[in-house]
């Protein structure tokens, strides 16, 4: 089969594109011939060596998968040859960067019917970590008012939808460039952080403050001050430390997602009903993934690119 892969770590141009033995299902595994993988900036973190995952090399990247079930390993019966799927799978494992990958029963659930398959691999992680954030770390609750810092990414958007589903009041600080994306994820309000002084243009302190920018650690504790005593500052930024403010009760919080089939499974189910809007900015073949991991390193990627085998 075709694949991207890397057998040492470094920049982009240690992946290598080309023919790889097509993989065989173990016990408990199933092999899903792919339909996309999602690209996500831990790909380029994981290739270059600096993310503590022990990933084995050779490595496949793309933990983001969606396809159909090929073959099944011995003793799966909850899936069946055929079906489409989706998965957040184990990052330490080869991915979906590939024609085929084998990974965990459990990691798969049914894919999303109201969205073209290939589309469907842009879900998993990134909307487990809006969840996670919100709910898990954040623990927002209806009523609750939520500040989004950076909601102009994938991760932002997702949270938006989720939280505004909930019952919370969002404000969000978003560039001109992307304010009229998170306005139409249902932000109440949206600052300018190019112009204005986010704690300024707040009409009263919020629950949760939720960061997924790459904010001067300086200006991420000045942001504390938006968080009523009691409050809780999420970051998914793990390379910068999350603030808290111990004397008035404000807890910190660093986001590493985690795969969950039960939540993946209930974000499926809210895009079939409509409530969730899978982002696909780009779709490239995945023969240009280096390519695409030079874009990333040389600086951040706008949207959400899946690679098509």
């Amino acid at each position: 089969m075709q694949a991207v892969q890397f057998s040492e770590v470094g920049g982009p141009e240690v992946l290598r594109y080309g023919e790889v033995e097509q993989p065989t299902p173990a016990a408990g595994q199933v092999r899903v011939r792919v339909a996309a993988s999602a690209y996500n900036a831990a790909d380029n973190g994981m290739r270059a060596g600096f993310l503590p995952i022990p990933i084995q090399l050779p490595h496949i990247p793309g933990y983001d998968v969606s396809g159909t079930v090929d073959a099944l390993g011995d003793g799966v019966t909850a899936l069946a040859i055929g079906d489409a799927v989706i998965g957040f799978l184990p990052m330490e494992a080869d991915g979906g960067a590939a024609e085929y990958v084998v990974a965990p029963a459990e990691s798969w659930v049914p894919a999303p019917t109201s969205i073209p398959l290939a589309d469907a691999a842009a879900l998993p992680s990134v909307a487990l970590t809006a969840w996670q954030a919100l709910f898990d770390d954040g623990q927002l609750t209806a009523g609750q008012r939520l500040l989004i810092v950076g909601a102009g990414g994938v991760v932002g958007k997702y949270a938006i939808q989720l939280a505004k589903r909930a019952g919370v009041h969002v404000i969000a600080t978003a560039s001109p460039r992307s304010a009229d994306d998170v306005r139409a994820a249902g932000a109440d309000q949206v600052v300018d952080h190019t112009e204005a002084d986010v704690l300024g243009a707040l009409d009263g302190q919020v629950d949760v403050l939720l960061n997924l920018a790459p904010l001067d650690p300086e200006q991420f504790a000045a942001d504390v001050a938006a968080v009523r005593d009691g409050g809780i500052v999420v970051s998914t930024t793990a390379f910068i430390a999350t603030p808290g403010d111990e004397s008035r009760g404000v807890r910190a919080a660093t986001v590493f997602v985690l795969p969950d089939r039960e939540r993946l499974a209930e974000l499926v189910a809210l895009v079939d009903q409509g409530a969730l809007t899978v982002e696909v900015t780009r779709r490239i073949p995945l023969a240009e993934l280096p390519a695409l991991h030079a874009e990333g390193a040389a600086g951040r990627i706008a949207g959400k690119v899946i690679v098509l085998p």
